[in-house]
């Protein structure tokens, strides 16, 4: 496993890390003792970054999590939970909420001290009270001890970007964003000039689109408009004609970019997280790269967004 700074946080992370999401049956129903094994996995090859949130599961991921970490001596790991959304459409970014919220997740992993504190999706909400509430809040947490780092995430780059942009300076010290850097959609290179410029970490998610690069297709909820779909499934079709995995190109190519610190997946199948590390570790295929980037060629950056009209990014394709 490769491991790389996380901006000027000071924290040397995994370059693929763990999505804990899948622990709250978001995809499907899981085992509980099964989701307890796939962490202890992730973390015995080498994975040293977890992400979670209370909006997963409605609290299950972190709770699930939690016991999955009670066996697990606390420098074996950074761990990373949210505020801000709890439900489909429960937002809350008051200083009270996200303060008693945090204890509340603190109580659930089964820990004091959360080594990345993030906001969680504020393209939905507006962007002067996370700047001006949401991370003052977070920055007494810091103070007080209690969180290391403070994060932002979203869908919209253009979120991301005015995050860093009207915060404070030195406030925000990751960007979590999914979905644009992905073997069709590599536009988050373009917030990294920015990023290495403010020394802030960036964490990518979604390296197989949210299904567009698998086998199984998209979900039915999935944002993706019909000619981004079809372009992914005929990569997904070549793929499969030559003997090869998608899955497996997606996360290499992924982890591949120097200036994006981790990338999450995320399982609550041991089976599945062995095969992703061996992904993560295997050279390559350059030459079945090129082939798949040009039959995606034609919906290169096509993109979804979503959020307050202010906060979406234009939407391409």
């Amino acid at each position: 496993m490769e491991y790389r700074q996380l901006g000027r946080t000071g924290l040397k992370v995994s370059t693929l890390s763990f999505g804990a999401s899948s622990l709250g049956s978001v995809f499907r129903e899981t085992d509980d003792a099964e989701s307890i094994r796939t962490v202890h996995t992730a973390l015995d090859l080498g994975i040293n970054f977890i992400d979670v949130s209370p909006y997963y599961g409605a609290t299950k991921a972190e709770t699930v999590l939690g016991r999955a970490l009670r066996e697990i001596k606390r420098e074996r790991y950074y761990l990373a939970t949210k505020v801000g959304q709890y439900g489909s459409n429960d937002f809350d970014f008051s200083a009270a909420r996200v303060t008693r919220e945090f204890e509340n997740s603190c109580a659930r992993l089964g820990v004091d001290y959360i080594d990345l504190l993030q906001c969680h999706d504020i393209e939905f909400v507006d962007l002067d009270q996370v700047v001006h509430e949401t991370i003052p809040a977070l920055l007494q947490l810091k103070a007080a001890g209690r969180i290391g780092h403070i994060g932002i995430t979203g869908l919209p780059l253009k979120v991301l970007a005015d995050g860093l942009d009207r915060a404070a300076p030195g406030s925000i010290d990751t960007i979590l964003s999914f979905c644009h850097y992905e073997l069709n959609d590599t536009s988050l290179e373009s917030l990294l000039p920015k990023c290495r410029e403010l020394d802030v970490g960036v964490i990518n998610a979604s390296p197989t689109g949210m299904g567009l690069l698998t086998e199984r297709g998209v979900p039915s909820w999935h944002p993706a408009p019909a000619p981004i779909v079809e372009g992914c499934r005929q990569a997904v079709d070549y793929c499969r004609s030559v003997g090869a995995d998608i899955v497996k190109l997606a996360v290499q190519f992924s982890i591949s970019h120097p200036e994006i610190a981790t990338t999450l997946v995320g399982t609550a199948n041991p089976d599945n997280i062995r095969k992703n590390i061996a992904y993560a570790e295997a050279p390559l295929d350059h030459e079945l790269l090129a082939k798949v980037r040009e039959i995606l060629a034609p919906i290169h950056n096509h993109n979804f967004t979503r959020g307050r009209p202010e906060n979406r990014d234009p939407i391409i394709g």
